[in-house]
């Protein structure tokens, strides 16, 4: 669209008449086909009977996923791809380099910057809910080729972690069976993984939201019984207060020599808090997973919004009062914090219930935890295989990762993504195969910050894309608030992160090649993929003034229309328990 024709159009939403109903396909009675990406040859397809999906590249021909994921579904999605054993585990290692209080306000800080993330990509899911999501917006408001090095980086970023899930699992199994060899257990979760996204959207999006349920309540019952412990209500009666806040202290300083010294002083309190922010930072990683459900979500103009924006205030509350917990309950300078166990036992949550004299209950932690592990692997091949699914539908991707089944699954983008697991095995194959697994998974390190970095991007330019054409936001199904200032406060410390993820590497003895490697190599990739598409497909940064705000607007819209008749008003009941899951 240029300048000059958008000088017409005073608002994207009112700019036709929703009048007509897209014609039915002679050749086949039952979908609704209008063109979404015309100048492209794609096409999109919608039956307010048959939930067939509207889309970018959707097609009769390949077939379409379905739009079966109700908003339930999507919103416990995002909290099983979030609170996981980064939660129950991993803070503990941020426990021991922050100090109670460095760890509080790093997660508090960083709680803010997925704020901003999140209602931007809130009010462009919202417009444009559509298959691919971030991958889309970037090729769309910014340039094809950050379309494709965002999509192939998710992709392969969650690709892998799918063993890393499944050996997780394992590990912790061992937990209460250390003699069986691990290759037993890695198969059964293996399976369980597979099976359960071969039947579709529909039954992992069930099985998720029991399993995020069981998830949920755990950290709802640690936390109380953190504040119980707190108050002395533990077997041993002992009133913890704020003890540890005061001894060894609120702040931990930053290791230097490789741990055999610190950064004395405010400047090594401040660089240890800003390891804790950037810790933080892989701690939220999956709350943007929610994007990947768009292609499959019901009436997805009304339940994005609604989903995201819980998603969201559910993660600050779990996360901020079970980090709090964790603070106060556990010294800073507890060993066990960093046992490497990868189990219950390097649990904070279980340390602080075995130093009350609880018994029984880390064990049932340990059940949780391992949930946990199986959850995440489940919607890692979720979410990557959509991904890869949308970047074929952006014909970035040969053609046969269009396909899909009668069931609206997207299979060969399943199947090729799922084979990644097997890669589980080479954990069982000795210490050089443990290593190469550890070098592929730590190619991916920081690829989940990318794509938050490249959702801000991508608002950004559709912000002042916006601006620049004359249209409003107004009558838009969601608008982001505070905008944008929000967005450049979030993107700019996200690139911070991105930056200076690696940093304690290059402190005084602590350089490792090894390390470095890990912070840094994520972005190497990603630029490679984004300069390698844009030499190849000599793509170019679209203008704001040509950015095309139009196209799919009137079939979305007219999807709105058709699920406005569909989806009743919802009754008293319907919103409390839409407010609790």
């Amino acid at each position: 669209m240029s300048g000059k024709e958008s000088s017409e159009i005073t608002d994207p939403s009112t700019s036709y008449e929703l009048n007509t109903i897209p014609k039915k396909m002679e050749t086949h009675p039952d979908a609704f086909v209008t063109d979404i990406n015309g100048d492209r040859g794609e096409k999109a397809g919608y039956s307010g009977e048959n939930q067939k999906v509207d889309g970018p590249a959707a097609n009769l021909q390949d077939g379409t996923m379905h739009r079966t994921l109700k908003q339930r579904h999507m919103a416990m999605i995002a909290l099983g791809g979030a609170i996981g054993t980064g939660l129950f585990v991993g803070s503990g290692s941020a426990l021991s380099t922050g100090g109670p209080v460095g760890l509080w306000l790093g997660y508090i800080f960083m709680s803010s910057i997925v704020y901003s993330m999140m209602v931007a990509l809130g009010e462009m899911a919202a417009l444009f809910p559509v298959a691919g999501a971030f991958t889309h917006y970037a090729a769309r408001f910014v340039d094809p080729a950050l379309g494709f090095a965002t999509g192939i980086n998710y992709w392969y970023s969650y690709a892998i972690t799918i063993p890393v899930e499944i050996v997780a699992a394992a590990i912790v199994i061992s937990y209460w069976d250390a003699t069986t060899n691990a290759a037993v257990y890695i198969t059964v979760c293996l399976v369980l993984i597979w099976t359960v996204n071969m039947f579709g959207a529909r039954v992992y999006g069930e099985t998720e939201f029991w399993f995020s349920a069981i998830k949920v309540v755990t950290i709802v019952g640690l936390i109380l019984l953190g504040i119980i412990l707190m108050c002395g209500g533990g077997p041993n009666h002992d009133a913890i207060g704020f003890r540890y806040w005061r001894n060894p202290g609120p702040f931990n300083y930053i290791s230097i020599n490789g741990g055999d010294d610190v950064i004395g002083g405010r400047w090594g309190q401040f660089l240890a808090f800003w390891n804790v922010f950037i810790q933080a930072a892989f701690s939220f990683l999956g709350t943007e997973i929610i994007a990947t459900t768009l292609g499959e979500a019901e009436n997805p103009r009304k339940t994005v919004p609604k989903a995201i924006k819980r998603v969201f205030f559910r993660l600050v509350f779990f996360y901020i009062a079970g980090i709090f917990v964790i603070s106060v309950l556990v010294p800073y300078t507890e060993p066990d914090l960093l046992n490497g166990s990868g189990n219950a036992a390097a649990s904070p949550f279980v340390i602080a219930i075995k130093n009350a004299g609880i018994k029984g209950l880390p064990s049932v932690v340990n059940a949780v935890i391992l949930v946990a592990a199986w959850s995440a692997g489940n919607s890692d091949l979720y979410a990557a295989s959509r991904t890869f699914y949308a970047l074929a539908l952006e014909r970035q991707l040969p053609r046969v990762f269009r396909k899909c089944t009668k069931q609206g699954l997207p299979i060969w983008s399943v199947v090729i993504t799922g084979l990644f697991g097997l890669l589980a095995y080479l954990n069982t194959g000795g210490e050089s195969a443990v290593t190469a697994f550890n070098w592929l998974y730590n190619i991916s390190a920081v690829t989940g910050v990318i794509t938050w970095w490249g959702i801000l991007l991508s608002y950004l330019r559709f912000y002042y894309g916006l601006k620049k054409q004359g249209l409003t936001r107004e009558g838009f199904p969601y608008r982001a608030p505070l905008q944008p200032y929000l967005s450049w406060y979030g993107f700019v410390f996200l690139t911070l992160v991105m930056l200076f993820n690696g940093f304690p590497v290059f402190l005084k003895g602590n350089w490792d090649v090894s390390n470095f490697f890990v912070a840094y190599v994520s972005l190497l990739l990603f630029a490679i993929c984004w300069g390698g598409w844009k030499i190849v497909k000599r793509t170019k940064v679209v203008a704001l003034e040509d950015i095309d705000f139009t196209t799919g607007r009137r079939e979305l819209d007219e999807l709105e229309a058709l699920d406005n008749e569909r989806f009743k008003v919802e009754s008293k009941y319907q919103r409390i328990m839409n407010i609790l899951f």
